[in-house]
């Protein structure tokens, strides 16, 4: 589904000291299952999400989409696909402060709202929400309930890429588990692309990538 080719990026192109948030990276992920990515704060995992997902550009190389290089597409046809195909999980919740957990939950939803708010109920109750707080405003839930009404946002309209980055950070053992138990069950005929610095919900990830000072240092596949 996603192939990188010497995919770089560096900030301060000015500055006569480039930094390298990616150094030529190569990669081929697979078309369904759950991806972790893993390494230190600044080791480029979150630059690598944004560039496969097309919030940001490469300076160098190619990130390929389906067989289509992202960076010969049009700006509305990246819109697109993060509307359509692709689903954000980032590790600020960004809820709309006047807005319950279920508005919150079906505010991109592209199926009518009756619908939208009966798919929303299901999956924020599987992932933890109890229905009492579905009518709740951000402003009265905890910073792991947020995070899950983000969650469930994000699966909205089946996207066929769910890109998460840190999805568990401000969840406890127990949620964390309910969390990645439901993205995992969500990865079997999707991709589902998990950045942390936790190696333990990523235990029986599919493929492992662990990235260190913006380069892959090791690439480990379930079962081989």
């Amino acid at each position: 589904m996603f192939t990188l080719k010497d995919a770089t990026m560096i900030y301060d192109m000015d500055k006569e000291e480039k930094v390298y948030a990616m150094k030529s990276i190569n990669a081929t992920f697979p078309d369904t299952g759950l991806v972790g990515i893993i390494g230190p704060s600044g080791s480029g995992k979150s630059t690598l999400m944004y560039t496969m997902s097309t919030l940001k550009k490469l300076t160098s190389g190619d990130v390929s989409y389906n067989g289509k290089s992202l960076s010969s597409i049009s700006d509305s046809e990246k819109q697109n696909l993060r509307r359509n195909e692709f689903g954000f999980v980032f590790q600020r919740h960004y809820l709309i402060n006047y807005m319950t957990a279920l508005d919150n939950a079906i505010v991109a939803a592209n199926i009518p709202v009756s619908e939208a708010k009966e798919k929303a109920e299901k999956l924020l109750l599987e992932i933890g929400l109890k229905k009492s707080e579905l009518k709740h405003k951000p402003s009265k839930l905890s910073g792991g309930q947020r995070q899950r009404v983000a969650i469930a946002r994000a699966m909205m309209n089946d996207p066929k890429v769910l890109f998460a980055d840190e999805p568990t950070a401000s969840l406890d053992h127990e949620n964390a588990f309910m969390v990645m138990e439901r993205l995992k069950e969500y990865a079997k005929d999707r991709l589902v692309v998990v950045i942390t610095h936790d190696t333990s919900i990523i235990s029986d990830a599919d493929m492992t990538i662990k990235i260190w000072d913006g380069k892959i240092a090791d690439v480990e596949t379930k079962g081989v």
